[in-house]
């Protein structure tokens, strides 16, 4: 059941990610989560998304802006390394609310509050006419990439905001989700490597854990190349508009879901 549970979200994750730019760990943690530990979950669902970040960097990275990965990414490296090293700190704050919906336990957390409320708020902004016309400055970009880099290297959620300032900078879909999976690569191994240091989250629990489910890992990561390249397809048929539709919707799911704890 396993197997068909985390392959199946993992295929239907990475091909909406790579369209809306995020969701991918977000919603295989909670997967991996039903059925192991959460330092074993935490830990596997790294794995997978950098697996991905990097077959996607290999696969779209041509198509990425590079005027904007520099803008961008680079504040999102600092952004990343500091949130990273305030993980530690979080883990000492109280839990807010315990509660299960079936096999899922969900834990409501201050900076889940937090960081799901700016990605709620932004998805309420995304239809608004004036909102949808703006387009980011250089200035904006380099804040975007520090806030986004930040919560990412706290919590994991670096998509959904990177994806709120580069859905409006002015690229095609294809530049869109080519300079969002470079910049998620860039990302993801910084934060890994600031994990691993400080033995935060990728630490002797993940990797000499006799559960760590090794094999289910791989045909996770598989099935997420696969929903990659299918997503890679789809996005050559798809506008800007469309790109944007499903980056406010997806905004508000993932936002209440994590604020709710779920995610």
């Amino acid at each position: 059941m396993e197997y068909l549970v985390v392959c199946v979200v993992a295929l239907v994750a990475a091909g909406l990610t790579l369209i809306s730019g995020f969701g991918l760990g977000t919603l295989l943690m909670p997967a991996f989560a039903v059925f192991f530990p959460p330092e074993v979950a935490i830990g596997a669902t790294a794995v997978v998304h950098l697996a991905n970040s990097l077959f996607k960097l290999a696969a779209i990275g041509r198509w990425a802006k590079w005027s904007v990965v520099w803008k961008f990414g680079v504040p999102a490296i600092g952004g990343a390394v500091v949130g990273a090293g305030l993980l530690t700190l979080t883990t000492g704050l109280p839990v807010l609310a315990e509660y299960s919906i079936g096999p899922v336990a969900a834990r409501v957390t201050p900076v889940g509050l937090l960081v799901g409320g700016l990605i709620v708020a932004f998805a309420f902004l995304e239809p608004w006419p004036a909102f949808e016309k703006k387009r980011m400055s250089e200035k904006w970009l380099i804040r975007g990439g520090l806030l986004s880099g930040f919560f990412g290297g706290l919590s994991g959620h670096q998509g959904a905001l990177r994806s709120v300032f580069l859905v409006r900078s002015g690229m095609d879909a294809k530049q869109f989700t080519g300079t969002g999976s470079t910049i998620a690569a860039i990302v993801d191994i910084t934060r890994l490597a600031v994990y691993a240091a400080g033995a935060a989250v990728m630490s002797k629990d993940f990797g000499t854990a006799a559960g760590a489910p090794w094999t289910l890992i791989a045909a996770a990561c598989v099935c997420a190349f696969i929903g990659s390249a299918v997503g890679a397809q789809v996005v050559k048929k798809v506008t800007m508009k469309q790109v944007r539709k499903v980056v406010a919707v997806t905004l508000g799911v993932l936002g209440l879901g994590v604020m709710a704890g779920v995610l």
